[in-house]
């Protein structure tokens, strides 16, 4: 079995050679792999170790997000070729002892309701996640890791850089390449490299809860070796991750490499797939018998009705959970948190006009009530 070993005692730009926070098709390989075997990896935590069991909330006004994501790799996947299918077995992997929630200012899915900075540090032990910020409150495991991927192309990497350029330039909300911070910190890399902030072709920032032990994820590859990384590991998270962190933590992912030839372009496979043939969670908790739901529509606070939009139903929907969390006694910050790490948001129907509806369900065996 091969491995990556990082030291965490240091942050990412002090072990270059071990990984990357930017994605770019002329960054090494840290070790290369053979279909079949078994590589082990480890993972610095999404905001690379600037969180620590010392951290206050008004830190975090300080925090630098040209770190976010430290990956691990790449990893160069022998006979990986531009146009083959990546095919990632997800065989294992290990959670560290502390986890964090955060609320950062102007990040996260209501970030324009939650100004101020918050945290909710967490104790990893036996399968569980306990915090004495969130009383009562136990989260079972559910590890995986947020950003899985491989390296895009030139072309790709270009394409993708014009269209977001054109999608910033309309006001849309986009983080364009930034040298700051940037691991590898050689030009053009710097300067030229993608964040990992969204997800792409290449997979990236896909924050799939069901991508823990026992699921296969398929990669349309982009570059020879296909140059796989990870990191961003979660101990668990709601689907929607609102706040825009689960419960973050440093862990490893034990992962196997299956290629399969052209697949890609024959079939037209343009955005990672995914498959499994087992519970991604034990079913009790994957579909809770006990819930509570709240729903969202397509219609503002002030009564006017939009068409067609999920995401205003989304946000609906999550502002009326909140609303019952308080009820139940927590604080809105504290019910925020709760909504990002077990707060699953479903889309529950698309197709009658005007209204989207999207739910919001929240697990009640967190509570052990």
């Amino acid at each position: 079995m091969k491995n990556i070993t990082i030291d965490r005692s240091k942050r990412l730009a002090e072990e270059p050679g071990k990984g990357h926070n930017r994605w770019h098709e002329a960054i090494a390989p840290v070790v290369g792999a053979a279909v079949g075997e078994e590589v082990e990896i480890e993972t610095r935590d999404a905001f690379d170790g600037q969180i620590t069991t010392a951290t206050t909330a008004e830190d975090l006004r300080r925090c630098d997000l040209n770190l976010v994501h430290p990956l691990t790799g790449p990893v160069y996947v022998a006979g990986a070729a531009p146009g083959d299918l990546l095919e990632v077995e997800i065989c294992d992997m290990r959670p560290a002892a502390f986890g964090y929630t955060v609320e950062v200012p102007g990040f996260g899915f209501l970030r324009d309701a939650f100004p101020e900075p918050y945290i909710a540090k967490w104790s990893i032990k036996d399968g569980f996640a306990e915090s004495a910020d969130l009383p009562g409150v136990r989260i079972p495991d559910g590890s995986f890791v947020g950003v899985i991927g491989v390296a895009p192309s030139k072309e790709l990497r270009e394409t993708i850089q014009r269209r977001e350029a054109n999608l910033l330039g309309r006001g849309g909300v986009v983080l364009p390449p930034e040298r700051e911070g940037a691991v590898p910190g050689t030009e053009p890399i710097a300067s030229e490299a993608l964040r990992t902030i969204p997800p792409r072709e290449n997979g990236g920032n896909l924050d799939i809860k069901q991508l823990s032990k026992g699921a296969r994820l398929m990669l349309p590859v982009f570059v020879d070796g296909a140059l796989f990384s990870v990191g961003d590991a979660h101990f668990a998270q709601g689907d929607g991750e609102a706040c825009g962190t689960a419960i973050e933590m440093a862990g490893a992912i034990l992962v196997r490499f299956t290629v399969h030839k052209g697949e890609a372009e024959r079939r037209g496979i343009r955005f990672p797939r995914f498959a499994r043939d087992d519970y991604y969670f034990p079913p009790e908790l994957a579909a809770p018998k006990r819930f509570l739901a709240t729903t969202g529509l397509s219609i503002r606070e002030d009564g006017t009705n939009e068409s067609e939009d999920a995401t205003l139903s989304a946000r609906n929907a999550l502002l009326a959970m909140i609303d019952l969390l308080v009820e139940r006694g927590w604080n809105r910050q504290q019910a925020y948190a709760i909504c990002s790490v077990a707060v699953d948001l479903k889309l529950s129907e698309l197709v009658d006009v005007p209204n989207m509806v999207v739910s919001a369900f929240l697990p009640l065996d967190i509570f052990g009530q």
